[in-house]
């Protein structure tokens, strides 16, 4: 359980989503946020969607990126188009986007959870609850889910009326394997698609998020709520609970451009801080714009966590 109250440490999170295999561009680009390096951060979070079509090929340079990015530890997730991660759509499905030629989905999934992904930092995580501890004192539990409602028949998916978020109750009839705990249990949310109605509009002006998720959310409560999958939804939102107040974060391209990244501050040092159970930062993360292209920004995002026990090393409970 997460600590209400008692002593916080500032933690910077550098968050990415649906970067489809791109790279980033030269430190010297003048055009784009995606850009050498990512920014440092304690903590860096990838909503998904790492490739296309789920090659080894395109797992292969997102891989080394992340080697590459300056965090203690980076936490990845799947997305829908990263086919290979789920094994069971895979092992059904392989020949839609694949033809003859078949992966080895272990083989991949040992890529991101072998040796030398560790020693980068990189934890691969599926749907759960996990709580880390930070070398700078930090304690925080996230639940991920790499799920979202079914789309175009591609990996995670599950259909509109399956609540996999939320407890039973008399209102639902499926019962979640891996349903999200609620206030105060988690900190931090990462899952590939988005609540309903937050940064989810397509650009058919659809609302594409999960009614059953922002269910789960707001039951839940955390301090930040990271996604990607619809890429025409970048941005951040920050919402009062109490009030159902819901407020878009300015942006600046120009300082957006020259830092490479956006940036947002929520902890003591800001004029407002984040008040953890009354607010929630929502992030969709997307790089991708909806014609595929890198154009979006990387963001940073400086937040309070409670203290735990300061260690040397990151440390996986």
């Amino acid at each position: 359980m997460t600590a209400q109250g008692g002593q916080t440490v500032k933690t910077r999170f550098c968050i990415i989503s649906d970067t489809h295999t791109a790279t980033l561009f030269p430190h010297n680009d003048t055009e784009h946020a995606y850009r050498e390096p990512l920014p440092p951060a304690d903590v860096l979070l990838h909503a998904g969607d790492l490739t296309n079509f789920g090659f080894m090929t395109e797992y292969e340079p997102t891989f080394d990126l992340l080697c590459d990015a300056d965090a203690e530890l980076k936490i990845v997730i799947a997305g829908n188009h990263d086919i290979t991660l789920d094994e069971d759509y895979y092992a059904a499905n392989h020949s839609l986007m694949h033809g003859s030629l078949k992966e080895d989905p272990k083989a991949i999934k040992e890529l991101w959870t072998g040796e030398k992904a560790q020693e980068a930092g990189i934890v691969y995580l599926e749907e759960g609850v996990k709580t880390f501890t930070l070398s700078n004192g930090a304690r925080f539990t996230i639940y991920t889910s790499p799920y979202q409602p079914e789309f175009c028949n591609w990996a995670f998916p599950y259909g509109r009326g399956e609540d996999r978020f939320n407890p039973v109750s008399n209102t639902t009839y499926y019962e979640a394997k891996n349903p999200i705990p609620s206030f105060p249990e988690i900190d931090i949310l990462l899952t590939h698609g988005p609540p309903a109605g937050i940064l989810d509009e397509t650009q058919r002006e659809d609302k594409a998020g999960c009614d059953h998720l922002l269910r789960a959310v707001s039951r839940c409560r955390p301090r930040l709520h990271c996604f990607g999958h619809i890429h025409e939804g970048w941005g951040a939102q920050r919402t009062n609970w109490a009030t159902s107040y819901t407020k878009d974060l300015p942006t600046d391209l120009d300082k957006i451009i020259k830092d490479g990244c956006a940036s947002v501050d929520l902890s003591e040092d800001s004029v407002e801080p984040l008040i953890f159970g009354q607010e929630t930062l929502f992030v969709n993360a997307s790089i991708m714009n909806v014609r595929y292209k890198p154009v979006n920004a990387p963001w940073r995002v400086d937040l309070d966590l409670p203290m735990g026990e300061k260690l040397p090393t990151v440390q996986l409970n």
